[in-house]
């Protein structure tokens, strides 16, 4: 576990809130110089605590408007594996996120779609019929808040 002092934290907390903010912003906020800045983003990006930048799309502007949280319980464990589900849906474009957890169900999927009948589409003709798909419960996002996480 790497050490973090405020400036870190700082750091942290901006890039966080908006990630293609430049070194000179963030020095000009913290009264210290684009270069010593930049040497703390590239610390933080060499010890793993920064593990890269993605660009966010807004799904609803590029006309997906529903967006629906998918609990997947292989029917078939020990037949279809773990590993060859989550590659079969991935594969699929409208699946956002894949993510293997413990619980219910095996997997939680982020999936997005224009309007319901086209995420019914996606999950008759897509989700539910990779091998060894079974149950599912279905969880559509209403509204969203994201939040950075703890910063130690």
């Amino acid at each position: 576990m790497i050490e973090l002092d405020d400036t870190d934290r700082f750091i942290l907390r901006a890039l966080a809130q908006d990630a293609s903010q430049s070194a000179g912003a963030i020095g000009r906020r913290l009264g210290m110089s684009q270069p010593a800045v930049w040497r703390r983003i590239r610390r933080l990006e060499k010890e793993g605590v920064i593990k890269g930048t993605r660009l966010r799309l807004n799904a609803e502007a590029l006309g997906f408007g529903v967006t629906v949280f998918l609990g997947v319980k292989l029917a078939r464990k020990g037949q279809v594996s773990l590993e060859d589900f989550e590659r079969a849906v991935s594969a699929i474009p409208e699946v956002q996120t894949v993510e293997h957890v413990l619980g219910l169900y095996d997997f939680r999927l982020r999936v997005v779609a224009r309007d319901l009948a086209d995420f019914e589409r996606v999950l008759r003709r897509r989700i539910m019929t990779l091998p060894g798909a079974g149950d599912v419960e279905a969880n559509v996002l209403l509204s969203e808040e994201r939040r950075p996480g703890p910063i130690g």
